[in-house]
């Protein structure tokens, strides 16, 4: 594991990508992981920007595994929708279907689904890593999860980097995008401190198998 990178040095970390991209024809990916209200969605797509801005074309795109999450009629059928975020309450096997396409299948678009928090649900279709993409960011809280079928992102990523924000910074942010995205005070905070706290212990010791550990002290919106 390598030093931390600081922060607001997101241009660093954007040539460090652009090192990664295989010279001639080929694409690389580099997965971005972290609790909830990490930073990595920020991060991932500020690291997208800046690669594209330094290369003057958009060889980068950005695919969030949040598209994974399992539909709320799946959940209520199974008993998880309580705890919706956790880590079997994502498809697991279709994110590392659609990385494995994103590696194997370079002369055509590869669509993927994204998470449309304005209704709660993954939206099929509304991605696409087009033939010209040479570098892609995928970020999601189980990128490092020691289990199947997790461990199988491991040699499909170039590289892994763990975004680490203390915990009293996450919470904020958490119950900040909750009651944004219509939840009560109350709920928001509830729900921030068993569900999405729940999952963190499962995600942060997995910053040890990281190759890099970013610091999330972003400036962070939506987180």
């Amino acid at each position: 594991m390598q030093p931390a990178i600081p922060p607001a040095d997101v241009d660093a970390l954007a040539r460090r990508a652009l090192d990664l991209v295989p010279a001639g024809a080929g694409r690389a990916i580099v997965g971005i992981a972290g609790s909830p209200g990490s930073g990595k969605t920020t991060l991932a797509r500020a690291v997208v920007d800046a690669v594209n801005e330094r290369a003057g074309m958009p060889i980068a795109a950005y695919l969030p595994m949040d598209g994974f999450h399992l539909a709320d009629a799946t959940l209520e059928a199974l008993g998880r929708h309580d705890r919706k975020g956790a880590i079997d309450t994502f498809d697991g096997w279709g994110f590392v279907a659609l990385l494995e396409r994103v590696l194997a299948e370079q002369d055509h678009p590869v669509y993927a689904p994204a998470f449309d928090r304005s209704v709660g649900e993954p939206i099929a279709g509304s991605l696409a890593v087009l033939p010209e993409t040479r570098l892609v960011v995928v970020e999601g809280n189980y990128l490092l999860a020691p289990t199947e079928p997790w461990v199988r992102l491991r040699p499909l990523l170039a590289e892994t980097w763990f975004v680490a924000t203390p915990e009293e910074e996450r919470l904020r942010r958490l119950v900040d995008r909750h009651t944004r995205h219509g939840r009560s005070p109350d709920a928001a905070r509830a729900w921030a401190h068993d569900v999405d706290s729940t999952n963190a212990r499962l995600i942060e010791p997995t910053a040890a198998s990281a190759t890099l550990i970013v610091d999330g002290g972003l400036p962070v919106g939506a987180a």
